[in-house]
């Protein structure tokens, strides 16, 4: 479970393709202490496990495994060595709740249609699969690259953010452009209103329930 809040950015030292599959090398741009195997960390906004890791002073060098489905779904099989990403670290408990509750876990991908500045900040407008309007409301919560932010406005196709100054410095917003697409994940609770709201309109079928009697044995061999 993560916050949006990004804690810094990385790079991509290595890529290590097998067909769908992917492995990255990936060296943090600001200390990670008591880094983990098996901890998780969010890598644009997508959970990935890290696998191999070491601390190396004011940074950190870790190894984390994507799966066809996470390449399938998140805009991580786009990344070569080099690239720049986001990252953080999961929630511990006591931790505070800045930002909103988000999964890792990448709904679709968003593509930037325009970045503007805005006094100090900058709004940004972008569109989304059409499937995930549902999930969007004005004032609600996204993550974008694992950026927990405002929607400001939306329609069924598009929506609009505003970039503080601190996020813009601390994380990969400041490299998006138009046509720059970004791992979006919609709020986890409008999944679940969603879901139940489906099954207010048409109740899921359940098997009648049946008692035992000698019909029933003797159907089942036991007579």
């Amino acid at each position: 479970m993560f916050t949006g809040l990004v804690q810094g950015q990385g790079s991509v030292l290595a890529v290590e393709r097998r067909g769908e599959q992917r492995r990255f090398l990936l060296r943090t741009h600001f200390p990670v202490p008591k880094l983990t195997v098996g901890e998780s960390i969010a890598v644009n906004g997508a959970c990935l496990t890290v696998e191999t890791g070491q601390e190396l002073g004011s940074y950190a060098e870790f190894q984390a495994y994507a799966s066809g489905e996470t390449i399938s779904r998140t805009t991580l099989g786009e990344l070569a060595a080099g690239s720049v990403v986001n990252l953080e670290r999961a929630l511990a408990l006591g931790d505070r709740l800045g930002g909103h509750i988000v999964s890792g876990h990448v709904d679709g991908v968003a593509t930037v249609y325009s970045v503007e500045a805005r006094g100090d900040s900058r709004r940004i407008v972008l569109a989304f699969p059409e499937t995930l309007a549902p999930e969007v409301i004005e004032k609600g919560s996204v993550a974008l690259d694992g950026i927990s932010l405002t929607i400001n406005a939306c329609s069924d196709t598009t929506l609009e953010v505003n970039v503080i100054p601190e996020t813009w410095r601390v994380t990969t917003v400041g490299r998006w452009r138009t046509g720059s697409r970004v791992n979006m994940e919609t709020d986890v609770l409008g999944k679940y209103v969603r879901r139940q709201l489906r099954f207010l309109d048409s109740p899921p079928q359940t098997p009648s329930r049946r008692g035992v009697d000698l019909d029933l044995l003797r159907e089942n061999g036991f007579l």
